[in-house]
């Protein structure tokens, strides 16, 4: 209670808590409104068979949204697109290399095209979703999702109101980054995936009740859960410290000391950007195949089924590289080395310049494959669990690396919102402080 208290007794700092509520709390009420000319009490009927799917695990990330045939059904995705889309094009092209390194001004600029994208990506994806829809409607016998199926009226309602619905939840997203706390995408997806944790304790109640899960297999998958948690806190504070060594400084008749300090590279450098970005990328393939008849599309689409084999595999894969793409994207050592040496700073025993940068690429490198594989690890060895023990839970090794990983990342915001006002921590005085990070 004494941590809240001093959360709220900040104006600037309750104001951007109540801020971000008040927007998730308009996100949470915009998934309710459904999409009109459809049933929602039939697309629930009929989400209830696909748990386990990648429309299951989209229905997730969307806060339900897909199975209240919501506004917001198309969610956050056609931003996270956009952004892949815009830096790998950063990458490949030097127009916008440049302009990424101009500094603000630049990046504002392709801020505003990643806009222009998401919206054409969110045409192109209600208009298939309004196909879908009718599609359900026309292999669906014993109810109808869609009340008037094939008509342009449905279709260009659909995607218009799944267009703008995904405009406002940009729109959020990026108001509560600039006058909230945290970050306004990471939280839109935290909150969407927490917003099933009530159904999902009273189903698995329902199914220990009715012995289709065991109190054994409940206790084994709560303790996988707590693991995984444990895990995720213990390497997302993990840090790779490089000393830094900065020479004595004349000013004025004086000499300044030399000065000590240390460059944090932290072992998971991208978050929770790898599996978003790879659930983005598998979607497209996925949802391509549902709106098919073809022989091999629905191999495709068998194959990619979070449950099978092969789905893990091309998953674990783009995690990894995700992790080492958005780390390089995010962090340049040659720039680190060039700022070092600019401002008399230098590594023990490292030369300055190009074999500074090389070393930090070294360390880099190392504790990104690291990294990597905990996330790769961290998101499928709780489907393999699940599989083994034969039940299925809510919460599988993705939504809790979103989960912890943006809960960590708000609360040191927090603090350091506290710290700049002379408060010891996030933490009562009179107990542990949150640490900013472990040193690895």
């Amino acid at each position: 209670m004494s941590t809240i208290i001093k959360i709220f007794q900040i104006t600037e700092l309750r104001k951007r808590v109540l801020f971000t509520l008040s927007l998730l709390a308009v996100y949470r009420i915009g998934v309710f409104v459904t999409l009109p000319g459809v049933d929602r009490s039939e697309m629930i009927r009929f989400m209830e068979s696909q748990q386990n799917t990648f429309l299951g695990l989209f229905n997730m990330f969307s806060g339900g949204a897909i199975e209240q045939l919501s506004v917001f059904a198309l969610g956050i995705m056609p931003y996270i697109s956009a952004s892949i889309i815009f830096q790998l094009l950063t990458v490949v092209i030097p127009t916008l290399d440049r302009l990424n390194k101009e500094g603000e001004q630049g990046r504002k600029k392709i801020n505003q095209w990643t806009r222009y994208a998401t919206i054409a990506l969110s045409i192109v994806q209600g208009f298939f979703i309004a196909l879908y829809l009718e599609n359900l409607n026309a292999q669906d016998a014993s109810g109808q999702i869609v009340h008037a199926p094939g008509s342009f009226g449905f279709r260009f309602m659909t995607v218009l109101t799944l267009t703008t619905g995904s405009a406002f939840i940009m729109w959020l997203g990026e108001q509560i980054t600039e006058r909230g706390i945290g970050n306004g995408m990471s939280l839109i997806i935290f909150a969407g995936i927490v917003a099933g944790l009530p159904d999902a304790l009273l189903q698995t109640k329902e199914m220990v009740a009715g012995e289709q899960m065991s109190l054994f297999q409940l206790l084994a998958l709560a303790g996988v859960a707590f693991g995984v948690i444990a895990i995720i806190v213990f390497v997302e504070r993990g840090q790779r410290r490089i000393p830094i060594q900065y020479a004595k400084r004349l000013v004025g008749n004086r000499v300044g000391a030399a000065q000590s300090t240390h460059l944090p590279l932290r072992v998971n450098m991208a978050g929770v950007i790898p599996p978003i970005f790879a659930s983005s990328i598998l979607m497209f393939p996925t949802s391509i195949a549902s709106w098919t008849e073809a022989e091999w599309m629905q191999s495709v689409q068998a194959a990619l089924n979070p449950s099978d084999w092969r789905y893990m595999v091309i998953f674990s894969l783009l995690n990894i590289f995700f992790c080492f793409f958005y780390t390089s994207v995010m962090f340049n050592p040659v720039d680190v080395a060039e700022n070092l040496k600019k401002y008399g700073g230098y590594i023990p025993g490292i030369r300055p310049g190009t074999k500074t940068a090389e070393y930090i690429d070294h360390v880099l490198t190392r504790i990104t494959f690291g990294g990597a594989l905990y996330v790769a690890a961290v998101c499928v060895v709780p489907m393999f669990i699940q599989d083994w023990f034969a039940v299925s839970f809510y919460f599988g090794g993705t939504s809790l690396l979103i989960i912890v990983s943006v809960a960590l990342d708000t609360v040191q915001q927090i603090e350091s919102h506290l710290i700049t006002r002379n408060y010891e921590g996030f933490q009562d005085t009179k107990g542990p402080r949150i640490r900013t990070r472990r040193a690895a």
